[in-house]
């Protein structure tokens, strides 16, 4: 595995499991956060994440003989289920604690962080100038050998290339969320993405156990979000102009589907940061009196009362009971 150093730039949602999943294999993984406020948000979501891990890892034991057990185990934490034992899963939980213990760090040195980088994987939030910043600070400071990826859920590395000073070395690798079990990885270059930095970005979500999605070209939103977006904006703009509440509006995409979740869940699971941001990127949102200006208020009124999603205890639904 010659991507075996692994610097995480940023500690969201995303962030975090994507630093967990390749500390998981075996990889020395560290977090770059921009702050002393940034290592307290980020620790409890590294303790949940471990937790949920080792959580569904545990819960596997019980799908080994079943007919379901094939289609629902998680994916991302067991390469080879048809060879799977107890046995098997004790071991997997035994190293996986152990690899969590000593192949997890936290820096705010920049520099230090990145010294012997092979791979950063910048997953900051959906704010192009954020993104901007990070990558002036970060391109005098990367070793020559250095990957960087972008784990971008919206915009083209295209819009950033020219800013990380190794445009021909940066490409997107976008995950889904909940990592360990949804293990897709969507790996997207640029025009000027060397095709053998693009080879190495689908080997390296092959060893951190992600099936590699490989696109032919720049799409915005990749090809799950072109799907997902939509669909979450369409509800939202349900709930904002009053047609439904929330629960209505979930439950009636469970109901009709099958769905586990509805638009609404998952929104909270994403995080309302992400939403906001995304909504936010809309020419339409600077229109006052427009759906997306209004959704937008609307967002941000939830997000300055601390209503962020799951990881925050509540989001549009309250977890803080449960």
């Amino acid at each position: 595995m010659r991507l075996q150093k692994v610097v995480v730039a940023g500690g969201g949602v995303l962030g975090t499991q994507i630093g967990l999943m390749c500390a998981y294999v075996g990889k020395d993984v560290t977090f770059w956060l921009r702050s002393e406020g940034s290592i307290g948000r980020t620790k409890p979501k590294i303790e949940r994440y471990c937790g949920l891990m080792l959580e569904d890892l545990l819960k596997a034991k019980a799908l080994i003989g079943t007919p379901m057990g094939a289609y629902v185990y998680p994916k991302g934490l067991i390469r080879d289920w048809k060879s799977t034992t107890s046995e098997t899963i004790d071991s997997l939980i035994e190293q996986a604690k152990k690899n969590f213990a000593e192949h997890v760090h936290i820096e705010l040195d920049m520099a230090k962080a990145v010294a012997d980088a092979d791979v950063v994987i910048e997953s900051m939030s959906e704010d192009p100038k954020a993104k901007i910043g990070v990558y002036e600070a970060m391109r005098d400071l990367l070793p020559e050998k250095t990957l960087l990826f972008t784990n971008s859920s919206t915009m083209l590395p295209s819009t950033f290339a020219e800013y990380t000073g190794r445009p021909e070395k940066y490409c997107a690798v976008h995950f889904a969320n909940t990592i360990w079990k949804n293990n897709t990885a969507e790996i997207m270059g640029h025009a000027g993405t060397d095709p053998e930095v693009f080879k190495e970005a689908v080997a390296f979500a092959d060893e951190i156990n992600m099936i590699p999605l490989e696109l032919h070209k720049e799409q915005p939103g990749y090809i799950l979000n072109s799907m997902l977006v939509p669909f979450l904006s369409a509800a939202q703009a349900l709930w904002a102009t009053d047609v439904a509440d929330v629960s209505t509006i979930d439950k009636t995409w469970e109901l009709a589907t099958g769905a586990p979740a509805g638009p609404f869940k998952i929104l909270d699971i994403v995080g309302l940061e992400t939403a906001y941001n995304i909504n936010q990127m809309k020419p339409e949102a600077q229109i006052e009196g427009s759906v997306t200006n209004l959704l937008g208020k609307l967002l941000k009124e939830k997000i300055d009362k601390g209503e962020t999603g799951v990881n925050a205890g509540k989001g549009f639904y309250d977890y803080s009971k449960k």
